[in-house]
């Protein structure tokens, strides 16, 4: 995995056993791109990669040259990786080539979320500096690359080595020129209790992309972009991937030129940012991570996932497996006391459930969503003995005891807000926007960061929480912060995101046993920044299970299935109104971390039995859910029909789920082509049957037609046969799902 330097080309090969990444420093010194894709010889030059020549714009130069960071104003009219202004107003600087260093390892970056390394062994690093003379801008590149992980990772450092003031109003974290545009682009954008829905359209002439100016990465676009050849499917041909690891506001985008050049950027908005450096100061943009796979879209999936999974989540959770909880929000929502959910947590127990949760409501005067965000002190009305006495009682039952927090927002109507009405954020002479009854607290003010730290570690102590959900619940409007001059007022933004950073690696420090589970809204900061302190997040407030199959997919692209909290909840659904059997609603939650949101006290003694049923279950398998390879699996004649699996590194078991969604009779078999086996090895294939329905015809169709004995080759080149003229539509309905096991044979 190392990095070569060939001097008399003047090209830095990044390369690992499966992929490749070429630069060169061109005749003026710039960086160019020459290469990204399969492995190329690593004792060989390629002097063919690069243009002939190439010193600098002119009129007979062409914009077909193609750059790693490109600057403004010399003669490439395509967008740039970073803008400056200087003192004199000028925009205009020339980083040239000074010197490069390779090293085992890979640096941290202060106060931001990165992958990281446990040994120097697993990576190397390159960082090429880059200088403006005139001004004294010092522009460091860093590469990472792996030796496990068929990506790169990407950022950039900006050092003000002059003597004078010099605005960065723009700093892209990657710029990646890419030598054609047959491309198929993914998005993933959405809204409220629809995240992630999957966006598709070929690369054409202009801009295109997604981006944000929320405040937080927001639900309506995820940081990150997928790029597919036309042909390319979920199990063949070539795709690459980009993710920022960054929770504020960002851009992801793809310009087409007309010479068909691809230039991608990923980084900080720079509509909502400017940045000052004063003699000496520096400043580090996000990380942002490329993936590449010659082996599909699920391909690309598993180098992200298995890259986050273990090098972006972190701590004492990062390998553990994760609680099964019951959370009270929809089971009570504002309306509890303690005797409530303490029946509750006592059915829980009965149930199996390892965890339970207290949602909204605990503390200040909260009866409703109006009043007491930022007083985090119990609601004594509700609970006399405290969220101390609570949580010894429930923690006295063999359930550990987690709540619900939402740190960065202050009611008008609580304590916090009458004492510091100055911390919410908003313009002193202009009317602050009330959204959800509450305001926003300015996150990057240290004096506010401390006085959350302090007042939420009394609470873990006093009650020896082991699990945090932390939410975010409403977007930032007038964004202006009164700790900040009125020339640096661009940089709110990102001080608001560092702030949170900042908040989330001190409780962390202080509590490394707590499990913390991200929300906004749902899955409104569902991003790999977050991923960096919150091994968990919550993904969506829509908890119905036809949506969620939808919306698990569209994160599974990058996101590893041991992130996404996946809950069952009560019928009617209370997101669509939607009757699902139990079971369906239990399988699609079982591909993510399995937990419950309902009243079981008011559960009917069937659903109470196949519950029990179904985490007996989820704890047999729940190594394997949490942390086995995920891959979509098609169903091109049936777009009815959703199928996915998870198997073993080993490659000696795994599951498959098939959810049938809508009843029709007399349908066409297909067959599900599976994958991750070893084609000479032999499995025992059998059906998950809930005792109630053990039996029944429509199982006893599925196990004539596919259990037993079968070859590893022949469950990839032929799968499982899906038949639907076996079931019976008249018992099984609308959404069906069934659960195939897959063991090696001795």
């Amino acid at each position: 995995m190392p990095i070569g330097f060939d001097r008399s080309t003047r090209q830095f090969h990044l390369y690992n056993d499966d992929f490749s990444y070429i630069i060169a420093v061109y005749d003026n010194g710039s960086i160019g791109q020459l290469y990204f894709g399969e492995p190329l010889a690593p004792d060989k030059t390629h002097p063919f990669l690069a243009p002939l020549s190439f010193a600098g714009f002119s009129n007979n130069i062409r914009s077909i040259v193609r750059f790693e960071y490109p600057s403004y104003g010399q003669g490439d009219f395509r967008l740039p990786a970073f803008k400056v202004r200087l003192s004199d107003g000028s925009g205009v600087v020339e980083p040239r080539f000074e010197k490069y260093c390779i090293y085992p390892g890979k640096k941290a970056v202060p106060c931001l979320p990165t992958t990281y390394i446990e040994s120097d062994a697993e990576a190397e690093t390159l960082e090429i500096l880059l200088l403006d003379k005139e001004s004294g801008l010092r522009i460091i590149l860093f590469y990472t690359i792996f030796s496990a992980y068929t990506c790169i990772t990407r950022r950039v450092r900006f050092e003000n080595a002059g003597k004078e003031r010099i605005i960065l109003e723009s700093a892209m974290s990657l710029s990646l020129d890419a030598p054609d545009s047959v491309w198929n682009m993914i998005a993933f954008t959405g809204s409220w209790a629809r995240e992630f829905t999957m966006n598709e359209a070929p690369l054409r002439i202009g801009v295109q992309g997604v981006h944000s100016t929320l405040g937080v990465s927001g639900s309506t676009a995820n940081p990150s972009l997928i790029f597919r050849r036309p042909e390319t499917t979920e199990r063949i041909g070539e795709a690459f991937g980009l993710c920022l690891l960054y929770s504020g506001n960002f851009t992801v985008c793809a310009e087409v030129d007309c010479w068909d050049i691809v230039r991608i950027r990923a980084g900080i908005n720079p509509e909502t940012f400017s940045w000052t450096l004063e003699r000496e100061d520096s400043f580090d943009t996000p990380e942002a991570v490329l993936g590449w796979s010659k082996s599909g879209l699920n391909g690309l999936s598993h180098v992200f996932h298995n890259l986050f999974r273990t090098r972006l989540e972190c701590g004492a959770w990062r390998d553990r497996e994760r609680p099964i909880l019951l959370n009270s929000w929809e089971g009570a929502y504002f309306d509890f006391t303690e005797e409530k959910l303490l029946a509750m947590a006592k059915k829980a127990v009965d149930l199996g459930f390892e965890l339970f949760v207290l949602d909204d409501g605990w503390f200040g005067k909260r009866e409703d969503d109006t009043t007491s965000l930022g007083d985090w002190f119990p609601n004594m009305d509700k609970l006399p003995s405290g969220i101390t006495g609570l949580a010894e009682k429930i923690r006295a039952m063999g359930l550990k005891f987690g709540l619900w927090i939402e740190p960065e927002m202050i009611s008008e109507k609580s304590r916090l807000f009458a004492t510091h009405p100055d911390w919410a954020v908003g313009i002193p002479y202009r009317a602050r926007t009330e959204i959800r009854h509450q305001f926003v607290l300015d996150m990057g003010r240290a004096e506010i960061v401390d006085y959350l730290f302090e007042s939420i570690s009394t609470v873990i102590s006093s009650a020896k929480i082991s699990y945090i959900k932390w939410d975010m619940n409403r977007f930032i409007t007038e964004p202006f912060s009164m700790a900040l001059p009125p020339d640096r007022q661009t940089e709110f933004f990102h001080r608001y995101c560092l702030g949170v950073y900042r908040l989330y690696r001190r409780l962390i420090q202080a509590f490394p046993e707590v499990l913390f589970e991200s929300c906004a809204s749902g899955g409104a900061r569902f991003d790999g920044g977050i991923l960096g302190f919150a091994p968990q997040g919550w993904l969506s407030d829509d908890t119905d299970a036809v949506q969620r199959l939808e919306i698990q997919k569209g994160a599974s692209y990058f996101y590893p299935l041991n992130c996404m909290g996946a809950h069952v909840s009560a019928i009617p659904n209370h997101q669509t109104g939607r009757l699902t059997p139990i079971l369906f609603r239990a399988a699609a939650a079982f591909f993510g971390v399995f937990g419950f949101e309902l009243d079981p006290t008011k559960l009917p003694e069937e659903e109470t039995e196949t519950i029990k049923e179904c985490i007996i279950f989820y704890k047999r398998y729940r190594r394997l859910f949490q942390q086995g390879i995920f891959s979509r699996l098609d169903t091109p004649t049936d777009r009815n029909t959703v199928a996915w699996m998870v198997s073993s590194e080993d490659k000696k078991s795994a599951i498959v789920a098939v959810y049938k969604l809508n009843a029709s009779p007399n349908q066409k078999p297909f067959r599900v082509k599976l994958a991750g086996f070893d084609r000479t090895k032999v499995y025992c294939v059998s059906l998950w049957e809930p005792s109630y329905r053990a039996g029944l015809i429509f199982d006893a169709a599925d196990k004539r037609l596919n259990c037993g004995s079968r070859g590893g080759d022949e469950l990839m080149s032929c799968g499982l046969l899906i038949d639907n003229t076996f079931l019976a539509v008249s018992i099984t309905g609308d959404f069906y799902s069934e659960l195939f096991l897959i063991e090696e044979e001795a």
